[in-house]
């Protein structure tokens, strides 16, 4: 009998250990701007304990500082996420020395896997100028436009059309052009982008920014999510996505409660859409985060039956304080406890078993 118990708890020990060692196939990193450990709890209670993130078997937190700044930025904030590097404020993609580094998409698409993104900011703001784009700073715009008309990644979904149109740019350059030349499909409605059936494509939802998904923005987050999906599964090799609730960090900037919880309940969908594909899926590792916390969010009370919060703002601008990291599928233990903002990616690469 202790002979045979010995042999079962041998066998499941090995299986324990095949099941830690399983290789990601695919990766998502989601990151719900500005959204700290206060704004996540306000979504639980709103959503009156049927929270996605109540589904992560999993969670951890970030320490967001950046390499100058004891409150970063967002274009610290996501580089330092997607390519596992510290550097100054307003930097997108570069060391503070100014010298590119590569993002995981980038590194994902290099080895023939799938890559793209999909934000409810424009295409060219901090946290998705981060994966493609190589700046000193952040508001770069027209030079940021021509690195992502010549990334790779297979599908690319947000606002931000006006610097794409020569018209608008002191160079005088047509990016937007540039796209289409590499045989882009660039679509400019929800409409659009659901019928295309490219493996190549763009989505400008408007010139410059989306307004509040409350009262009347499209369901842009989820629908750009699950076409992103579409195409990027078709990879055999594999795929690295990065999702941006970019609009969370807006509300809270503006102290505006409504429109934070809102954009949460926004993120909350999508976060539905992205666990039901890893669940099916069963190799897809997803990463929740945020590049920092806005507001210095503060909940005072509120009714958990009838899913209300009492929240107040202690700032405008973003905080110092860590961020809650949640994490699902192959390797997500890896993600539990305190950690830097940039352990995320070579823990990404990890699950992947890529070597960087």
């Amino acid at each position: 009998m202790k002979k045979a118990f010995c042999l079962l708890a041998l066998w499941l020990t090995i299986i324990a250990g095949a099941a830690m060692a399983q290789k990601a196939k695919n990766v998502i990193v989601i990151i719900g701007d500005g959204m700290g450990t206060a704004q996540v709890y306000a979504s639980v209670v709103n959503q009156r304990d049927g929270s996605n993130f109540l589904r992560f078997p999993y969670s951890g937190f970030s320490r967001t500082f950046s390499n100058n700044k004891y409150t970063t930025d967002s274009g610290a904030g996501g580089t330092a996420i997607v390519t596992g590097h510290k550097t100054d404020n307003r930097h997108i993609g570069v060391k503070p020395d100014g010298s590119p580094v590569k993002s995981i998409l980038s590194i994902c698409k290099e080895r023939g896997m799938g890559a793209g993104f999909v934000v409810t900011s424009s295409v060219l703001d901090a946290t998705p100028a981060s994966t493609y784009a190589h700046v000193p700073d952040r508001k770069m715009y027209d030079s940021i436009s021509l690195h992502m008309s010549q990334c790779d990644f297979d599908v690319m979904i947000g606002g931000g059309l006006t610097n794409f149109r020569p018209e608008n740019r002191k160079d005088g350059l047509n990016p937007l052009d540039t796209l289409l030349k590499r045989g882009y499909e660039v679509t400019y409605s929800l409409e659009e982008m659901k019928k295309s059936k490219s493996s190549k494509l763009v989505t400008f939802f408007c010139e410059n920014y989306y307004g509040p998904v409350a009262p009347g923005r499209d369901p842009v987050l989820v629908e750009g999510t699950k076409k992103a999906l579409e195409i990027l599964a078709k990879n055999p090799k594999g795929f690295c996505m990065m999702i941006e609730g970019s609009q969370i960090d807006w509300g809270c900037h503006n102290n505006d409660q409504a429109y934070m919880e809102a954009e949460l309940a926004d993120f909350e969908k999508m976060l539905a859409v992205v666990l039901d594909f890893a669940e099916k899926d069963g190799n897809t590792l997803v990463v929740v985060t945020a590049d920092h916390e806005t507001g210095g969010l503060v909940l005072l009370s509120g009714n958990i039956e009838k899913g209300k919060n009492e929240c107040k703002y202690t700032t405008d601008g973003h905080s110092g304080v860590m961020v809650p990291v949640f994490s699902y599928g192959p390797g997500a233990e890896n993600f539990s406890g305190i950690q830097n903002n940039i352990d995320l990616m070579p823990k990404m690469l990890k699950a992947l078993k890529i070597k960087n």
